[in-house]
């Protein structure tokens, strides 16, 4: 399975990577990272990506909500997993990341036993959709 890690901190980029690489998958992980939405947007058009991990904030004029607007706009993305990650709890960006296509939502910093249990869901639900 090959993720994406779109966050533009590097610390929670290898918190996901660590984290990721726990996870009880048929086949390690391959990772791919970007640090902007703009990189991610051509990383998901030229590269093979299963799931996204989306921060909602970027050091750039797009946020990742922006991102997953546009990602969802795309046909070949609709059922793409993502999962936003954020230090914001704001409840209202819950509310809105998951009316735009999100299938979670990660607040940082980054609960190891939440990060499973919302990771494994996902997952779940791809394989048995």
């Amino acid at each position: 399975m090959v993720f994406l890690l779109a966050d533009d901190s590097r610390p929670t980029r290898n918190l996901l990577k660590s984290y990721l690489s726990e996870l009880d998958l048929d086949a390690p992980p391959d990772f791919l990272e970007t640090e902007s939405a703009e990189t991610t947007l051509d990383m998901l058009q030229n590269r093979r990506v299963d799931f996204v991990f989306l921060d909602w904030y970027f050091n750039t004029k797009m946020t990742g909500l922006d991102v997953l607007k546009e990602i969802r706009q795309i046909e070949k993305f609709k059922q793409l997993p993502i999962i936003m990650v954020t230090s914001d709890s704001n409840k209202a960006n819950v509310i809105i990341a998951l009316k735009f296509g999100a299938n979670d939502f990660i607040v940082k910093p980054i609960d190891k036993k939440s990060f499973f249990e919302k990771t494994y869901k996902v997952i779940n639900s791809i394989k048995y959709a």
